[in-house]
């Protein structure tokens, strides 16, 4: 049993699996994803890991899934044998970006002069709570420090309803406001898309602060976005209503490039600013995005493409694949069509993963750690 597994997280039964386990797989490792839903069983699996003598990392996400759709509880159990250990660190909010990046740089430089030279470049994965303003800021002070020594990838854990918990853990401790880093092989390194259209019309962001926009077209920002809403897709936006409105009408940050970052409003505040997932730059150009009724192929398939050309047949391969979401609010059961095409086309053997709060991945292979919205982000996983 050394391919992902899932545990009920019931008391006997976990402990079985993991005893089983470790006596055929000695000094592995274990990336667990815990539902939110058992979240109040973490502590058993901790226990459980702590007895036995094995290293624990992982987060809470709002649901799991696998090839099936999503899963109604349990924990993902992901064995590695990574010759360093996970480092999990509390961030101060207030510190700012600079600090938090130089306190990851400090942990993962050491877990990088370990890493055997015969296995390539590896790859950090993180694992962020979600309820961090500024990680976005993070990555990019993150990468003035580590440059191209590795390859990025990441998510966001913590609860769909985007109140605080702690959300992160190892063996010892679970924390919120923090950053679980991983080093993982080269194949752990993310393919990513989301597949939505961008149109030709741009605003911009001319007063913000973090995830908050203040003002858009030196309009407050709700009434500005309430606007885009009515003029482009002719809906009514109002205050009642906006939160179930945002998953469906976007924000996308358009970079130097043309591509489009998504930035999903999740919240609107007394002062009329936009809270988004995701950090929007003070005078970034905007566009109103507008989600697709249907998931249609194209996200799946850029991401299952881009999966090949790196790794080859990745057929009967354990998939790691994390599903926004934002986007499955926005799809609702259609969301279960993408996850089914994912499985068809992969044919990975298992698909296993979850709902995530955001998404770390670069552009291009060996690009620039970017924070995304609404969007699909797959990784082998090789436990070995």
């Amino acid at each position: 049993m050394n391919a992902p597994w899932h545990s009920p997280l019931d008391s006997g039964q976990l402990e079985m699996q993991l005893r089983q386990w470790q006596s055929s797989h000695p000094g592995q490792q274990l990336l667990a994803l815990v539902a939110e839903s058992d979240q109040q069983q973490l502590p058993l699996l901790q226990t459980c890991c702590l007895h036995l003598g094995i290293a624990l990392a992982g987060g809470v996400f709002p649901r799991l899934l696998d090839s099936q759709g999503f899963l109604p509880g349990g924990a993902w159990l992901l064995p590695h044998a990574s010759p360093a250990n996970a480092a999990l660190l509390g961030i101060h909010p207030d510190r700012g970006a600079a600090t938090a990046a130089r306190q990851m740089a400090d942990q993962v430089l050491p877990m990088l002069q370990q890493w055997p030279a015969a296995q390539g470049k590896p790859t950090l994965f993180m694992l962020f709570d979600a309820m961090l303003p500024d990680i976005a800021s993070i990555l990019d002070e993150l990468y003035l420090l580590l440059a191209d020594q590795v390859y990025y990838g990441g998510v966001n854990a913590g609860s769909e309803s985007f109140q605080p918990m702690p959300c992160l853990f190892d063996q010892h401790r679970t924390i919120g406001h923090g950053v679980l880093c991983l080093l993982l092989p080269s194949s752990a390194n993310p393919a990513i898309a989301h597949g939505y259209a961008a149109p030709q019309q741009t605003t911009c962001a001319t007063a913000t602060a973090g995830n908050r926009i203040f003002q858009i077209d030196w309009r407050p920002a709700f009434d500005s976005y309430r606007q885009m809403v009515k003029e482009q897709f002719g809906a009514e936006l109002t205050r009642e209503n906006f939160y179930s409105f945002g998953v469906h009408f976007p924000l996308g940050v358009v970079l130097a490039n043309q591509q489009v970052l998504i930035r999903v409003p999740v919240a609107l505040e007394d002062d009329g600013s936009v809270f988004c997932v995701g950090e929007v730059p003070e005078n970034a150009l905007l566009i109103m995005l507008q989600a697709p009724s249907e998931p249609g192929t194209e996200c799946v398939d850029s991401i299952v493409a881009d999966l090949r050309q790196r790794h080859g047949d990745i057929s009967q391969q354990p998939l790691l694949g994390f599903y926004c979401a934002g986007r499955s609010m926005h799809f609702g059961p259609a969301a279960l069509q993408e996850i089914s095409h994912l499985q068809a086309s992969s044919a990975a053997a298992p698909l296993v993963g979850a709902l995530t709060l955001g998404e770390i991945a670069s552009l291009q292979e060996w690009g620039y750690p970017l924070f995304h919205n609404a969007s699909i982000l797959c990784s082998l996983w090789r436990s070995a």
